[in-house]
């Protein structure tokens, strides 16, 4: 556990101090936030006044605006040292203070859901996760996740760090359908990060791309961080010093003038990596609203389809593919990109 002071400055001359603590997790993509006091102040610069407080502030931390709402109700933002309603006004020279308490720690519930468990054995299960679903339970998503479909069905877990829940080593977007791996015991969760961490574990993803990409393959390398202009999303980086590296291959499988089916591998596992790079490629993914503009599909057609390791115990070669969900073969058949399936599996 330490502790990390930074300052961030952006265009609009805000200046925002965030000290918190922090622990280290394996998994660079799947960071946790630290369960303790979280301290937060903005000082306004130069900025237009007559903003509300809530609405600022969202714009300019991670803080949903209904979050901030609440933080405010409960006396822990403050301007001036003094407490404020969300309707306050921001001014020039505000020093804006919000203190996020520790976190509650809440029971996972096991839930009947159905999850398709493609493999398992005694000390992991690969899961071929429909699209829809959260992972982990967070804020605002404390059930129906995987995580607790996994607590019911899987009933020889052994514990990670003491507490009887499978070990989640790498995620996925609520809406990305696909393969995802987790240990069931301390042993195997500790070798899988580790392979994770090393690049260890090939993971390869199908998506469906707006418009005709004119190339066979490519490769995208570069710094990707938080949108500067809207802390919910994110977006490739200028600056080598701001952001985390991220590498995506990508191979054509199939395109006509409309739409480009891709086999997307990649090397890093940054969050919506695969979303941001190809909307910097030009070329966005078809269904995402978040990156690309709205269209007939209610979600982003990406779907993890391969995972490839070696048996964190055993040291086997293992290979998995997931079978493609009916929403993702539909919106191949409208977009004309009909592929035979089984030649993906190679």
């Amino acid at each position: 556990m330490g502790r990390k002071k930074e300052k961030i400055s952006d265009r609009k001359n805000t200046e925002i101090e965030i000290v918190e603590d922090f622990s280290d997790d394996f998994s660079e993509q799947n960071e946790e936030k630290a369960m303790s006091e979280e301290k937060i102040s903005v000082t306004v610069s130069t900025e237009k006044t007559n903003k509300r407080v809530d609405s600022f502030l969202s714009e300019k931390t991670d803080l949903t605006r209904s979050r901030i709402q609440q933080l405010i109700k409960d006396g822990n933002v403050s301007v001036n040292n003094k407490s404020v309603k969300s309707s306050y006004k921001v001014e020039e020279n505000d020093r804006i203070e919000i203190i996020i308490p520790e976190a509650e720690k809440v029971e996972i519930i096991a839930e009947n859901i159905d999850i398709n468990i493609i493999y398992e054995d005694k000390d992991i299960a690969v899961i071929n996760k429909k699209a829809g679903m959260v992972v982990h339970p967070a804020h605002g998503n404390y059930s129906r996740t995987l995580v607790n479909a996994i607590l019911y069905h899987i009933k020889d877990l052994s514990g990670i760090n003491g507490e009887i829940r499978p070990g989640i080593v790498h995620r996925l977007d609520k809406d990305t359908s696909g393969l995802i791996v987790v240990a069931k015991n301390d042993k195997a969760h500790i070798k899988l990060a580790e392979m994770f961490q090393k690049k260890e574990v090939k993971k390869t993803y199908l998506a469906i791309l707006k418009g005709k990409l004119n190339r066979e393959s490519g490769r995208l390398e570069t710094q990707i961080g938080r949108d500067a202009d809207d802390r919910k999303k994110m977006s490739v980086l200028k600056e080598n010093d701001k952001g985390k590296k991220a590498i995506t291959n990508y191979n054509v499988i199939l395109s006509n003038e409309l739409f480009t089916l891709v086999k997307v591998y990649i090397e890093t596992g940054r969050t919506h990596q695969i979303r941001v790079h190809m909307k910097y490629l030009g070329y966005p993914i078809l269904g995402d609203q978040v990156y690309g503009r709205k269209d007939s599909e209610k979600r982003q057609m990406l779907h993890a389809y391969k995972l490839e390791f070696l048996h964190p115990v055993t040291e086997k070669p293992m290979k998995f593919i997931g079978e493609i969900p009916e929403d993702f073969k539909n919106a191949l058949k409208n977009t004309k990109l009909e592929v035979d399936l089984s030649s993906l599996e190679e």
